[in-house]
């Protein structure tokens, strides 16, 4: 689906299963600075340039349940255990963090080995803003608006060999600057997660580079992390350094960690008990009621057959 765009409006490409019916969108007021900029539109053209749009699975919860999580909490309650297992803290200590001229390095079982400048992967591609659902394996949640681009378009420029079945993805590792890299329960350093090439080039799966109309902070992963909505947050690695492509499945952060409570896919399956926790309610952040958690976080119809 092709949109007709003016000067002021930002680049955006909506995949067209996520474009809802006039009568289904629900707009969010998580961007009441932007709310003159778009005024004027039709309610319609709003949610889709906006990128105010959920899978239509969600759409049987009600609608504050799919409201945008303020940024005064998604900037404030962070896991980053480089820094400190400390929620609260993270957000301060995170900006030790250095993003000037940041780089991925791209390696492995690919044609194309890359050092790119995450600026230039930004300049390269047309920026889209997506809204997505963050469900957390200790079963609390957030909504939460995103900007970045598709992470094929990354994959398909590297141009992976027939043999690459997996893609491994690295963080920084900086012990100077993130203090949590120097505690060895935490071992071993850095955090490392990982997809299935099919997985990867799912068109949900996303490098976010901003988020709520900014650029990320640094808390929140920045200057560059991975989004994959149908899985537990934790398999969203934040501040990308590097990627691998491997014929074998990568060992994650988690599965080193506690390899009986954490497995690979770490699907959001809700009947199935995660880690220490039972996934079959999570909580908002900021509400206090708890709510059925959908099977992949709600992307069922996107991804479901990823796995069958």
């Amino acid at each position: 689906m092709k949109l007709r765009l003016t000067q002021k409006t930002p680049a955006l490409h909506i995949p067209p299963e996520w474009v809802l019916p006039e009568s289904e969108v629900t707009l969010e007021s998580v961007y009441l600075n932007r709310r003159n900029f778009l005024k004027g539109f039709g309610q319609a053209s709003l949610a889709v340039m906006s990128g105010l749009v959920l899978p239509s699975t969600l759409q049987a919860q009600t609608s504050g349940e799919n409201r945008i999580t303020p940024e005064s909490l998604t900037g404030r309650f962070n896991n980053f255990y480089e820094f400190t297992p400390d929620k609260s803290r993270v957000r301060q200590l995170a900006k030790q963090l250095p993003l000037d001229d940041w780089r991925i390095q791209v390696t492995g079982l690919v044609k194309k080995p890359l050092t790119l400048p995450v600026a230039d992967l930004i300049r390269k591609w047309d920026q889209e803003e997506r809204v997505y659902r963050l469900r957390c394996v200790e079963t609390w949640s957030a909504v939460i608006p995103w900007r970045g681009f598709p992470l094929r378009k990354l994959i398909q420029q590297c141009d992976p060999l027939s043999t690459a079945r997996y893609v491994k993805f690295k963080t920084f590792l900086n012990p100077n600057i993130a203090p949590g890299q120097k505690n060895r329960f935490w071992e071993p350093w850095p955090y490392v997660e990982g997809l299935s090439l099919a997985e990867a080039m799912h068109d949900l799966s996303f490098l976010a580079t901003g988020m709520y109309g900014h650029s990320l902070n640094p808390q929140n992963g920045a200057p560059i992390r991975l989004v994959v909505p149908w899985k537990y947050g934790f398999k969203s690695i934040k501040s990308i350094a590097e990627l691998e492509f491997t014929r074998e499945e990568p060992r994650t952060f988690w599965q080193d960690m506690s390899p009986l409570e954490y497995d690979f896919e770490a699907n959001v399956q809700p009947q199935v008990p995660y880690a220490r926790w039972h996934q079959s309610v999570e909580t908002l952040l900021g509400e206090d009621k708890a709510i059925p958690t959908l099977p992949f976080n709600g992307y069922a119809d996107q991804v479901a057959s990823l796995y069958k």
